[in-house]
């Protein structure tokens, strides 16, 4: 049995800082185009920039850490290609997961989306010394002089990583730079984070069943004009057992969602503070059917609110 009093908070807390933002957003014509097969995807801006990004995008965690030339990287040279022939930009790494950087390297080398391309990597380093190691070799692994975004870690050292990561924004290294994390645990400290630096991005979780960056961390990211990436739309995966044989709401064909993928991630991109979800796959069909959720309506405060109170602990 759910908690009433947390309920109605989560309800509040949802509708207030939702209703507030698509009320900001209203007239915007991209973000609520009709739903159609050949529609593009919806984009939002970079609030430091104004620059236009698609708001599915892809994560590379475990996915994308396999051997190149193996059955799995013909899989994601397939994959990649729907990504980009689907308008996505946005792919996001890091040199802890494993090949990945590599695999991204050599799949961006191969098929030619260089260009396309809005790489999102990491520094996870303790030194000075370490880092400046990490993000040669990270150049080197993804076969770029530069990239889109450099994120601090999980907050690792977030004070001394962060200083580095602007100066190589300064050089001309990184267009932008943030940091990241990707549980509860890091809320506060990226709320203090977000008050007190100048930020273009930073990277949470916010997923059906996990909300609480609703509170502070995505309003205060929308006040201070803060791009957002959203990991973890899918719980790790966890949110699929959850649906198994669940049919999806009756409202979903209204929204233009026709599979629990799609509706876990416009429930993220609903949200007005979130820029760009990053889920991760490595199968070509679900590359497909998660670029339907960046085409079509957004999910009303009501619709979000009901799918918060389906999956509420």
């Amino acid at each position: 049995m759910h908690c009433p009093s947390r309920r109605r908070f989560l309800d509040s807390a949802l509708a207030t800082s939702v209703v507030a933002g698509l009320g900001a957003l209203a007239g915007v014509g991209p973000l609520f185009a009709a739903p159609a097969a050949s529609a593009p995807l919806l984009t939002r801006p970079i609030p430091s920039s104004g620059e236009q990004l698609p708001v599915i995008g892809a994560g590379t965690s475990g996915s994308y850490d396999v051997a190149i030339g193996s059955p799995e990287y013909a899989q994601l040279q397939q994959v990649a290609k729907i990504f980009f022939d689907g308008g996505a930009r946005l792919i996001d790494t890091s040199p802890n997961y494993g090949r990945s950087d590599e695999v991204v390297g050599s799949l961006l080398h191969d098929g030619g989306w260089r260009d396309k391309a809005f790489i999102a990597t990491k520094i996870a380093a303790d030194s000075r010394q370490a880092a400046e190691a990490q993000w040669a070799e990270s150049l080197r692994r993804l076969r770029t002089g530069k990239v889109e975004l450099l994120q601090v870690h999980n907050l690792r050292d977030w004070q001394a990583q962060l200083a580095y990561a602007r100066e190589l924004k300064a050089q001309g290294k990184t267009r932008y730079v943030g940091v990241t994390h990707y549980t509860d645990a890091g809320l506060p400290e990226l709320e203090r984070i977000l008050r007190g630096e100048k930020l273009d991005f930073i990277q949470i979780h916010y997923s059906v069943n996990s909300t609480n960056a609703a509170r502070t961390v995505l309003p205060l990211a929308q006040d201070k004009g803060v791009a957002v990436l959203v990991n973890r739309a899918f719980d790790d995966g966890k949110l699929f057992a959850q649906v198994k044989d669940v049919p999806l709401p009756g409202w979903a064909a209204e929204a233009g969602v026709t599979s629990w993928a799609q509706m876990f991630l416009k429930f993220a991109i609903s949200h007005p503070a979130v820029t760009v979800v990053i889920p991760a796959t490595g199968k070509p069909e679900r590359q497909l059917d998660q670029l339907k959720a960046g085409r079509g309506p957004l999910l009303t405060a009501a619709q979000q609110q009901e799918l918060v109170r389906q999956f509420a602990a």
